[in-house]
């Protein structure tokens, strides 16, 4: 049942003459994976935004779609385009949008001017890079974006008109202009640091902002004036040079777009015919701010969307990790925005605003702000989908069947992987029983959810543990499996989920030393860190998020990695995530030494070599954070005695991977038994 401080969640709202039946949105996220050569949905993409729309949301604004693939081409099937093939197009959005409007929810199409000097290498052919002026690549320098000319500008302005024409045949209740947002082409135009051009579309206020004029005031001419136009609006850049952001908190100059800037911005917008504004702040060089990773606290955008509330009578939706509707009802209640946006947290569960409606808040599967599932695979060219949920995206590949004959299944491992597989098969119908070790559910997510940053790996916990609850697995907490038990429970099926331990190698001399301790170790009791010089050994994510967390309590940190840059570089993990994570540390002083290897650990600290040479640093404590391993002796023991019809073995205990990979291997094994 609905709880009472959340009705105004569930009051309808109007964007311009159309009536939404709540006030949730569904954020626009790019949808790679869910089209076809013709730039068309395909029928991946209609099962997606069907799924989140049976979930609740009164709006879903679709991701973006190219309004030509000429200027700035990119290859097909990458993103929908309603002018590459209209005929294809309308077909299957018909088709969607129909299916859509079927459980009462509004659907936008998002139309782009692209990218421009934003575009990640590698996506269009580099004699296509094409931006404002001439401008170096966001992502590689060395790539060089020519200027557009004054009849391209207006050639684009033409297709967004063409393509919100098409969309309205199709069946869309309106459009969403992408945007005067993250540093995108069109945002680009608008900003002086970007923008040196001297015709019609560069120098003035007016002129840097009439290409987004031009575009609504066309769409409106075509379209009529009740066809609502949002647009994706980032009121202030927070990006203090090429590739550098501002942080939260952190006091610098502004060389994007300001908020004196960006406020006067949106009072001009909205007299331009705009009928909403989808608020964040950030840009392409502050990617972070746009993509939240799990550094921030939830609602990041408040201020920012309070401060455009207050200047424009037009809605303002705002999303920045609003899933938490007492967060979401004190936003709208407040008048800080009209509508809450919900992006990622509608791949991790597209129920979300249902779960809320019926007051089980605490049904909802958490996004984890990782992007390892979305952007991540996204920018490897890979397919929409979600680290926590995986068939987001695969919607009706991966519905999930009952089960036609009841099998009796043993998990053994109560990490993610093993729980992800156990409450599979549970709701299948199977009869499971979990064995795990110790007195906690959660595995290595439990020692990795200790700083107060990753505080949505806690919730995943959390959650995971309620799964076992709701779908009746029969959890065996301090058990130790072995073969007589696991044959006790006359299984069909036995799923190996052991997961991985700390690498500690046995040549590191100095590694038994009363100052050494794992991460592992150091994260469930940070109070053993009583010194004040600390040295991490290992910048991957574990260690490189120990290191944060050590110099955010005041410890002077030193972090050592052999590689040249710290987890895994840029493509280690998503870039805003990477970033992010960079410039914390350089916030918080933490000494980073890449290229550098450990030769051993002396009494007083370590001994390194940089550049071929010995180098002996002193520290209080040192802290071991050189990768995983997978615990697999359990099922290399037991594999081959057991008889039983079907042994898996999955997760870290396969090979020491992700907490996306260990919840996909858990899925897919669940729900084929």
């Amino acid at each position: 049942m609905l709880k009472q401080e959340h009705n105004v969640l569930f009051e309808p709202m109007t964007i311009g003459s159309l009536k939404l039946k709540n006030r949730y949105s569904m954020a626009p996220m790019g949808t790679l994976g869910c089209v076809d050569g013709d730039g068309a949905y395909n029928s991946r993409g209609v099962e997606y935004y069907v799924a989140r729309a049976r979930g609740g949301v009164g709006l879903i604004i679709t991701g973006v779609q190219m309004v030509e693939n000429e200027l700035e081409q990119f290859p097909m099937p990458s993103l929908p385009c309603p002018t590459n093939h209209p005929t294809a197009y309308i077909r299957s959005a018909k088709e969607m949008t129909e299916r859509v409007h079927t459980y009462g929810t509004k659907i936008f199409a998002q139309l782009t001017a692209g990218w421009g000097r934003s575009c990640i290498p590698g996506f269009t052919p580099e004699d296509k890079s094409i931006a404002p002026s001439e401008a170096p690549n966001r992502f590689d320098p060395s790539i060089t974006h020519r200027e557009l000319t004054t009849e391209e500008v207006k050639y684009f302005i033409s297709k967004f008109v063409e393509s919100a024409a098409i969309a309205q045949k199709a069946g869309f209740d309106g459009v969403e202009i992408h945007a005067v947002h993250e540093g995108y082409l069109l945002d680009q135009f608008t900003m002086e640091f970007f923008n040196q051009r001297t015709d019609q579309y560069g120098g003035s206020f007016e002129n840097r902002y009439r290409f987004a004029v031009e575009i609504v005031e066309g769409i409106k001419a075509v379209c009529g004036k009740d066809f609502p136009v949002s647009l994706r609006y980032s009121v202030k850049g927070n990006m203090k040079g090429f590739g550098q952001g501002i942080l939260p908190g952190e006091r610098s100059e502004e060389v994007g777009r300001d908020m004196e800037e960006g406020l006067k911005a949106a009072e001009y917008l909205e007299s331009a015919g705009f009928d909403a504004l989808n608020v964040d702040a950030g840009t392409y060089d502050s990617w972070y701010w746009n993509h939240p990773p799990n550094y921030f606290q939830p609602g990041m955008y408040k201020p920012y969307c309070k401060a455009v509330s207050e200047v424009v009578d037009i809605p303002v939706l705002m999303a920045g990790r609003m899933e938490n509707p007492d967060l979401a009802s004190h936003a709208v209640q407040n008048g800080i925005c009209d509508g809450v946006s919900l992006g990622r947290p509608l791949l991790a569960d597209p129920d979300t605003v249902n779960k809320i409606r019926r007051g089980r808040f605490e049904e909802v599967r958490p996004c984890l702000s990782c992007h390892l599932g979305c952007l991540g695979r996204m920018a490897e060219v890979g397919n929409l989908s979600c680290a926590v949920n995986p068939s987001c995206g695969r919607e009706d590949e991966f519905r999930l069947l009952p089960t036609h004959k009841t099998k009796k299944v043993v998990v053994v491992g109560g990490g993610v992987a093993g729980m992800e597989a156990a409450r599979i098969a549970s709701e299948r119908g199977h009869d499971v029983v979990l064995f795990e070790k110790g007195g906690q559910l959660g595995g290595n997510v439990i020692p990795g959810s200790q700083p107060p940053f990753k505080h949505d790996d806690k919730t995943l916990i959390e959650w995971f543990s309620g799964e076992m609850t709701r779908h009746n697995v029969d959890v065996k907490l301090n058990t130790a499996a072995d073969k007589a038990s696991i044959e006790s429970e006359k299984p069909d099926s036995v799923i190996f989920a052991t997961g991985s331990r700390p690498t500690q190698p046995n040549w590191l001399e100095g590694k038994d030393k009363p100052h050494v301790l794992v991460a592992e170790n150091m994260l469930m009791n940070p109070e053993l860190i009583t010194g004040d010089k600390v040295c991490v050994i290992g910048a991957g994510l574990v260690g490189a998020e120990a290191a944060l967390w050590m110099a955010q309590q005041g410890k002077a940190v030193t972090l050592v990695e052999a590689s040249d840059d710290i987890i895994g570089g840029p493509h280690g993990t998503c870039f805003a995530n990477y970033q992010m994570l960079k410039e914390l540390l350089a916030k918080e002083q933490v000494n980073v030494l890449t290229s550098t290897r450990l030769e051993r650990i002396t009494d007083t600290g370590v001994c390194l070599n940089i550049e071929n040479s010995s180098v002996e640093m002193l520290s209080d404590h040192v802290v071991l954070a050189l990768g995983y391993k997978a615990e697999d002796h359990l099922h290399e023991e037991l594999a081959n005695q057991l008889d039983v019809d079907e042994v898996f073995n999955i997760g870290d205990s396969q090979k020491a991977r992700t907490i996306m990979a260990a919840i996909w291997d858990g899925f897919e094994v669940g729900r084929t038994l």
